[in-house]
C-alpha cells in the first residue's frame, strides 16, 4: 500500500476512534436511562393521567411552535440568503442570540416583555391575550429557543439553490411568487425541513424558559422535574423513559421525512 494511502487510512481510523468515543458519550446515559425502570414502574407512570396530559401538552406546544417557525423563519431565511444590505450582520446576530444566552435568562427576558406588567403583556391583556401560565406562554417560550435553528438551516437550504435557475425562470416570464413556490421551495426543502425538525426537537425539550412563563399547565419536562422532587428517581426515570420513547420516535420520523433521498426535487421545465 502506498505511503499516502496508509496515511489516509490511519487518519480515518483515528477519526473513527474519536467518533466512537463521542457516540458512546451520547448513547451511554440514554441507554442507562432506558434500562433503569422496571416494567411495573413504567405501567404505574403510564397510568398517571397527568403524566400523559403533560406529554400531549408538550407535543402540541412543540408542533405549534414549529408551525410558527415555518411561517416566520422561512421568509427571514430567504431574505438573509438572497439579499445583501446594511446591517445584515446585526440581523444575523439577533437571530442567533437565543443560542448564546442561558435559557433562564431568556425566560426572564420574555417575562419582562410578555408578563401582565410587561412591555407587550400589559396592552395585550386588555384585548384578551395573555402569555403567562397558559398554552400560549409555553408556545412563546418554545418558539424563542427553537426559531434560530429553523432560520439557520433554512437559510443554508436557500443558499444551496442556484440563483441562475431562478433567474432563468423569471426570464421566461414566471412571477417571483411562482418561482419561489415551484422552484426555490422544492430545491431548498431539505434544509427547511431539517431546520423545522431541529426547531421541534429543541422546543419539546425546553425547560428553563417554559418554567418561568408557565409552571402550570405542566409540560412533560416540568412534570418529570416535579416527580423527581416528590419521589426521587424512581417515578421520574420511568416518566423520562416514556417521554423519551415518544420524542425519539417522532424525531426519527421527522428526520426521515427531511432526508434528501426522499426529496429529489428538480426544477420544472415549464411553470404554470
Amino acid at each position: 500500500m502506498p505511503r499516502a494511502a496508509r496515511s489516509s487510512a490511519a487518519m480515518l481510523w483515528l477519526f473513527w476512534v474519536f467518533g466512537v468515543i463521542l457516540l458512546v458519550f451520547i448513547a451511554l446515559p440514554l441507554l442507562a436511562l432506558l434500562l433503569h425502570p422496571t416494567l411495573a414502574d413504567l405501567k404505574l407512570v403510564a397510568a398517571m393521567s397527568d403524566v400523559r396530559d403533560s406529554i400531549l401538552l408538550s407535543l402540541a406546544a412543540a408542533f405549534t411552535s414549529t408551525l410558527i417557525a415555518a411561517l416566520f423563519a422561512v421568509p427571514l431565511a430567504y431574505v438573509l440568503a438572497r439579499l445583501q444590505f446594511r446591517g445584515k450582520s446585526a440581523v444575523e446576530a439577533v437571530v442567533d442570540l437565543p443560542l448564546a444566552i442561558p435559557h433562564t435568562v431568556a425566560g426572564i427576558a420574555l417575562l419582562l416583555v410578555f408578563s401582565r406588567d410587561g412591555w407587550l403583556g400589559a396592552p395585550l391583556a386588555h384585548i384578551g391575550l395573555t402569555f403567562w401560565g397558559n398554552f400560549p406562554a409555553i408556545v412563546l417560550a418554545m418558539s424563542y429557543v427553537g426559531l434560530p435553528y429553523a432560520v439557520s438551516s433554512a437559510r443554508g437550504g436557500f443558499e444551496a439553490v442556484d440563483v441562475q435557475i431562478e433567474r432563468a425562470a423569471r426570464i421566461q416570464g414566471a412571477a417571483p411568487w411562482d418561482v419561489f413556490r415551484q422552484i426555490t421551495l422544492p430545491l431548498a426543502r431539505h434544509g427547511i425541513l431539517t431546520g423545522l425538525t431541529l426547531c421541534f426537537a429543541r422546543a419539546i425539550g425546553e425547560f428553563a424558559a417554559v418554567v418561568l412563563l408557565a409552571y402550570y399547565p405542566m409540560t412533560a419536562t416540568i412534570r418529570i422535574y416535579d416527580l423527581f422532587l416528590q419521589s426521587g428517581l424512581r417515578q421520574s426515570v420511568a416518566a423520562s423513559v416514556l417521554f423519551l420513547v415518544v420524542v425519539l420516535a417522532l424525531f426519527w420520523l421527522l428526520r426521515l421525512l427531511a432526508s434528501p433521498r426522499r426529496h429529489r426535487a428538480t426544477p420544472p421545465a415549464e411553470l404554470t
